[in-house]
């Protein structure tokens, strides 16, 4: 190992790429990724080994990698070996890892589970950043380009989940220290140009006080997962809106057998909120279900968990019977539409065994009642209206506010002039033409027409709604306690978005199974507010809904505190880029000019003297000689400085008028700067200080 590179400088830089491995945090968990954290003091272990076994230095690369892959399977891979030892199978799984583990943790939900093909890319990404940094540091010499494999690290992290609020300014902040302690501790860049630091220190600052500050603003940040959804299955495009009425005519089939402590309601299974005027779509974006998902954004009352045993008897397809807001399902490999709810197996839900959980938002009566809706959901618009559905629209719920108070009046009003078909001969379809016969002539239909009849009418009165088809629940557990769920339950029902509780299930069809006798949470809540709902003349708008436009004009106008933000942001990174920007540019030219050999070292030597006292207040003109430099030199700095100019002009005297240069010549020269930056040097800190940002330096001398 070549000399001069202290220990204190490596671990600086190690530290650097476990912070990287660390910051993948949101997506996996802290405890998830400490392997990076062995795999780093077992880099550092290697560079000591070969510290002190010099022979050792041209195999560390090799060392450090093979140290390193040992490290990462006997901390993520343990299950893959042998008494210990690596296996052909630990060789395998770390290599199927490398290659499709980051895409197939882009396709997850998060937190992902850790399991060792997703989460083995992480160390492995922190052993490469460790290796290519330790290699470049003791090859190069130059710390902050020894720092760029660690920083590729941080960046990929931030590509994946961006850290936001204290949690960026804190890994700014450790990202610019360990810069700067790397930098100070290789005595032979910091002794040429200290101030090199100042960069390093500034880019962290900056970028931390950007990522805590303008996060606030509530826009999301971009993701690498945004454009990875994971794959389908193809027999997930067959929608189970069109295999309802087919399952009413068999209604004793049994679809699914499911074990719960506590009371459930329904069972969703798809759901739809795009409407051509034939068929319902909906836009799904799958992703493998992770460790647990937490509620979407829409929910901010406080939710409690619940969770259920479910067997699949008489599903085919790839649809798993599933809740609002789901949390976890264990058994089966499952994807899920965080969005929507929606749960498809990878493979066939037939037989399918599984357990899943879900939130339960918690509401009471009143409160939902008096509620407003979320016109966030970005559900409303609808495309070639018929003008009587156009018109009976407007006839219903006349002068009401969209609220869920109104909700519920339609939910009332379809279920009091509309009659629910039962029997063998049963209407289905679900396009404006089966609509509007419903609508308008035959006032019959099944749940699935009850549905897509009020998800039309709320869109056209401002109420945000989607269809969803599913299974409702049994009125009687079998004797041993477990819910039998045949095709008989099979239904469909609308959902409205409200404001805090997310989306809320109605039945306008009022004589499906069940209906409207909701047992437990949310639909209990909407059981209770339905019974509570007074007669049509007596209906008035909460004051909630009337204010809401306002609350929504206040929101589309300007963010001021947002504004605010950016602008002390933007003067903060101005001022940083001065303050590091003139320091970087000073001594990335002192370098370049070192780096020139013979008569050309000589001429840079004069330039980089001649910038330095400019710097400090000496006037300075492009017909000065080296030794009228050093008569001008004299009011402002001592004779240390006075003499190393006198034995710079004689260095220079020599090279100009013999054409070339001795071959210890550049070393003069040099030694003769030094010595002007140590007489400058004890002039009093302000004046260093306002030398060290004049930016008339930069300009160059005419």
């Amino acid at each position: 190992m070549r000399a001069g590179i202290p220990r204190g400088a490596e671990a600086a830089l190690l530290a650097a790429a476990a912070l990287g491995g660390l910051l993948f945090g949101p997506v996996f968990g802290v405890p998830a990724l400490l392997p990076g954290l062995v795999v780093v003091l077992t880099t550092f272990g290697v560079a000591e080994l070969c510290r002190r076994r010099p022979g050792l230095t041209p195999w560390r690369p090799l060392l450090v990698l093979g140290a390193g892959l040992v490290a990462v399977v006997e901390t993520v891979l343990p299950g893959t070996t042998l008494g210990g030892l690596p296996t052909a199978n630990s060789v395998s799984v770390l290599a199927d890892g490398a290659l499709h583990g980051w895409q197939r943790t882009l396709q997850s939900t998060w937190p992902a589970l850790p399991e060792p093909r997703l989460v083995v890319f992480v160390p492995l990404l922190v052993l490469l950043a460790a290796l290519l940094g330790l290699e470049l540091l003791h090859r190069t010499r130059r710390p902050l380009l020894a720092l760029v494999p660690a920083l590729l690290v941080v960046v990929l992290s931030q590509a994946y989940a961006a850290a936001s609020g204290l949690t960026a300014v804190l890994a700014g902040l450790g990202l610019a220290i360990l810069a700067a302690l790397l930098v100070l501790l290789c005595r032979s860049q910091a002794r040429r140009s200290p101030l090199l630091v100042a960069p390093a220190i500034a880019l962290g600052l900056a970028g931390a006080i950007a990522a805590g500050a303008v996060h606030p603003t509530g826009r999301p940040a971009y993701s690498l997962r945004d454009d990875e959804p994971a794959p389908v299955p193809a027999a997930s495009v067959a929608s189970p809106l069109d295999d309802l009425a087919a399952r009413l005519r068999t209604p004793a089939a049994p679809v699914f057998r499911y074990t719960a402590p506590e009371p459930v309601d329904a069972w969703p299974v798809a759901v739809f909120d795009d409407f051509d005027g034939v068929n319902w779509r909906t836009d799904t974006d799958f992703r493998r279900v992770g460790r647990e998902i937490a509620p979407g954004p829409e929910v901010s009352v406080p939710v409690s968990r619940k969770s259920a045993r479910v067997e699949v008897t008489g599903l085919t397809g790839p649809w798993l019977p599933s809740q609002t807001w789901p949390a976890s399902v264990e058994g089966v490999p499952a994807l899920v539409d965080e969005h929507r709810g929606t749960l498809v197996a990878e493979r066939s839900a037939a037989g399918a065994r599984y357990t899943v959980g879900w939130w339960e938002p918690e509401t009471d009566a009143a409160a939902l009642r008096d509620a407003a809706l979320d016109p966030g959901s970005g559900l409303g618009g609808l495309r070639e209206v018929p003008p009587d559905v156009d018109a009976l629209a407007e006839r219903v719920l006349p002068g009401l506010w969209p609220s869920f108070q109104s909700a519920l009046a339609l939910e009332r009003y379809l279920a009091e002039n509309y009659r629910l078909a039962v029997g063998t001969d049963l209407p289905t379809g679900h396009g404006w033409p089966q609509l509007r016969r419903f609508l308008v002539e035959d006032k019959r239909g099944t749940s699935e027409q009850f549905a897509a009849a009020y998800v039309v009418l709320a869109r056209l009165r401002g109420i945000p709604a989607r269809l969803v088809t599913g299974f409702r629940a049994p009125e009687r557990p079998e004797p041993d306690g477990s819910f039998v769920v045949r095709n008989g339950n099979a239904a469909a029902w609308p959902e409205v978005a409200v404001a805090g509780v997310g989306w809320v299930a109605l039945d306008p069809a009022a004589g499906a199974a069940r209906s409207g006798t909701g047992t437990a949470g949310v639909a209990a809540a909407v059981a209770r507010a339905r019974a509570e709902l007074p007669p049509d003349p007596q209906l008035r708008n909460p004051e909630i809904a009337a204010g809401s436009s306002t609350t929504d004009s206040e929101q589309s106008g300007v963010d001021w505190l947002a504004l605010t933000i950016a602008v002390a942001v933007l003067l903060a990174a101005v001022a940083l880029a001065w303050l590091a920007g003139v320091p970087a540019a000073v001594g990335v030219r002192a370098w370049r000019r070192r780096r020139r050999t013979g008569r050309d070292a000589v001429l840079g030597a004069w330039a980089e003297a001649r910038d330095r006292l400019r710097a400090h207040g000496v006037a300075v003109t492009a017909g000065m000689t080296v030794r009228d430099l050093a008569a001008a030199a004299g009011p402002v700095a001592d004779q240390t400085t006075v003499r190393g100019l006198g034995a710079l002009a004689r260095t220079v005297d020599v090279a100009l008028w013999s054409g070339t240069a001795p071959p210890d010549a550049d070393g003069a020269a040099w030694a003769a700067v030094r010595a002007v930056r140590e007489g400058l040097g004890k002039r009093p800190w302000r004046e260093r200080l306002r030398a060290a940002l004049n930016p008339v330096v930069l300009r160059r001398l005419r």
